[in-house]
């Protein structure tokens, strides 16, 4: 198995020893994404956001294999998972990450098989329509075979973690992106009201509200070692949502939770991150 430090080991030789290479899997990594893009267009999938994990913490100083996530997003598909298990809207929309590995360019995507397991879905024909529009948003990709996040060790709620806030949602929301919005690393991609989404197709929904931030710093440093927790774990991602007694239920992930899944080992900048976004969200629900 590899290990944190051997992982480490293999990357600081590719990106930094051997500048050639370097520069080699950046353009490996943005042609990927570009064909993924093309994908999505092609499936008629809708963008939503794209971050560039690498080049962003450049930009703050902090020097991280290079990384590609997008998420784009199909309504219909959404609102038959969310009327099963609202929660699982902290793993939608989709997301496919292009990402520098050791052994060179690698894309990885949540499957249906990963909602499946860790928000209990039993709807097969929404499982199933949601890995078809995924196949044909990664179907053209010539230069790899795109791996699923992986289920190994994965049960229900794996790795998220849990607030009750005494607000409604739209009050709830407006504070966690108050306090997001203030911290001077920080910086908000945007949000997706899943209940309105979804009354457009028809499907009556609990208030719910998917957050988007990070901190291409404190990322590009958790991510560093890990690249492949770029695709769940940054952006950040917190759900909001009513609780049918009175006030609403925040939950997000746990980075250390996601590294461990993805590696089978964390870093204590995880463990730091997870207690820095705790503690900011519980203080903005207060």
């Amino acid at each position: 198995m590899t290990t944190p430090r051997t992982l480490a080991a293999a990357l600081v030789t590719a990106l930094f020893l051997a500048p050639a290479t370097a520069s080699t899997i950046q353009q490996d990594v943005d042609d990927a994404f570009d064909q993924i893009a093309a994908g999505v267009a092609e499936a008629g999938l809708a963008p939503v956001i794209a971050i560039d994990h690498a080049r962003l913490a450049g930009e703050q100083g902090v020097d991280m294999p290079p990384s590609r996530v997008q998420l784009f997003s199909d309504p219909a598909t959404n609102a038959a998972l969310l009327a099963e298990n609202i929660r699982a809207g902290l793993d939608l929309p989709f997301r496919a990450l292009s990402y520098a590995a050791p052994d060179g360019l690698a894309v990885t995507y949540t499957s249906a098989d990963f909602l499946r397991i860790r928000h209990d879905i039993g709807n097969t024909e929404a499982l199933t329509a949601f890995d078809r529009a995924l196949a044909a948003a990664l179907a053209g990709l010539d230069s790899t075979a795109p791996r699923p996040v992986p289920v190994d060790g994965l049960s229900a709620n794996h790795g998220i973690l849990e607030l009750r806030s005494p607000h409604d949602v739209a009050e709830s929301v407006a504070r966690l992106r108050g306090i997001v919005e203030a911290q001077s690393d920080t910086v908000w991609f945007g949000d997706i009201d899943f209940a309105a989404e979804a009354a457009a197709q028809g499907v009556d929904l609990p208030p719910a509200v998917l957050l988007l931030f990070g901190g291409p710093a404190p990322g590009g440093v958790a991510m560093a070692q890990f690249p492949a927790i770029g695709v769940d774990a940054f952006c950040q991602k917190l759900l909001v949502y009513a609780h049918p007694d009175g006030g609403s239920v925040v939950i997000y992930n746990s980075i250390t939770a996601l590294a461990e899944l993805h590696y089978g080992a964390s870093a204590l900048p995880h463990q730091m991150l997870d207690e820095r976004l705790t503690a900011t969200f519980v203080k903005a629900l207060e």
